[in-house]
C-alpha cells in the first residue's frame, strides 16, 4: 500500500491521520502550517443577523473579540466547525457537509445578515441576491520548512491530502526547494480550487467527491491501493 502524508495543520493534522488509521491507511502527519491567532476588532453584533464560519479554527483562535458575538448563531461548514462553535458557547443554526458555498446555496435564509470570521487565506464565496456578507480575519496559517523526515518519506512515492489552495503551493515550492521530485508524489485534494492551485509535475492530481474528510479519505483510500501509471 501507498502511504498517506498528512500535511494539514494540528489539531486537524492528528484527527485526520487517526480516520485514516481507522481505515486501515499507513499514514503518517507531518503539519507544514501552524495556526496562530490574529489581532481583529469585532464588529456591532447588531448589524448582522449571524455568523459564518468555516473552519473550527474560528473558535480556537478568535481570542477575546468572540465573546461580544455569542448572541448571533452559526451557520457553519460543517460538523467539526458546529462542534467547535458550541464548545465556545455559541448556537448553531445549521451545520453544512458539501461545503461553506453549499451553506449559503441552501441553508442561509434569504436576506441575512452574515458576519463571516475566517482565517487569511479563505475560499471565495459567490453571494446569492440579497445576502449580505462582512468578512474578519481572525486568525492565520503559517506555512513551516518540511522536517528532515517528511523530505526522506517524499523521496518515495506517496500521496499527500491536502486540505487547501496556499497548501498545495507551499508543499510544491518546499518540494523544488528540497529537490524532491514530484513525479511519483500524487495529490488527493479536498476541492477543484486546490486542484487547481496544484502546478504541473505532480504524478496524479485528484478531488475528492465532497469538500470534506470522509469523501477525502475514501478518495485517498482508492489512491493508496493503487500504485498509480506504471507502478511508480
Amino acid at each position: 500500500m501507498v502511504p498517506l502524508i498528512v500535511i494539514r495543520p494540528e489539531p486537524g493534522c492528528s484527527a485526520t491521520v487517526a480516520a485514516a488509521t481507522a481505515a486501515g491507511l499507513d499514514v503518517h502527519g507531518h503539519p507544514l502550517f501552524a495556526v496562530r491567532p490574529c489581532s481583529w476588532q469585532a464588529p456591532d453584533p447588531a448589524r448582522f443577523d449571524a455568523l459564518l464560519a468555516g473552519s473550527a479554527n474560528v473558535f480556537r483562535h478568535g481570542g477575546p473579540g468572540l465573546a461580544g458575538l455569542k448572541r448571533l448563531p452559526v451557520y457553519a461548514v460543517g460538523e467539526t466547525t458546529a462542534s467547535a462553535a458550541r464548545a465556545a458557547g455559541f448556537a448553531v443554526a445549521a451545520a453544512g457537509s458539501g461545503g461553506l458555498q453549499a451553506v449559503l446555496d441552501s441553508v442561509v435564509p434569504s436576506g441575512a445578515r452574515l458576519l463571516r470570521l475566517a482565517g487569511d487565506e479563505r475560499v471565495p464565496l459567490h453571494l446569492p441576491p440579497g445576502l449580505r456578507i462582512e468578512e474578519r480575519v481572525v486568525y492565520a496559517s503559517k506555512p513551516q520548512d518540511m522536517p528532515p523526515e517528511l523530505i526522506e518519506r517524499l523521496r518515495a512515492p506517496a500521496i499527500i491530502a491536502v486540505h487547501s489552495a496556499e497548501a498545495v503551493r507551499h508543499l510544491t515550492a518546499q518540494c523544488v526547494y528540497h529537490g524532491i521530485r514530484r513525479a511519483p508524489l500524487r495529490i488527493a485534494a479536498l476541492g477543484q480550487r486546490i486542484a487547481q492551485a496544484a502546478e504541473g509535475g505532480w504524478g496524479e492530481v485528484a478531488v475528492a467527491a465532497l469538500p470534506n474528510d470522509t469523501a477525502l479519505l475514501a478518495l485517498a483510500r482508492q489512491m493508496c491501493q493503487d500504485p498509480g501509471p506504471k507502478g511508480r
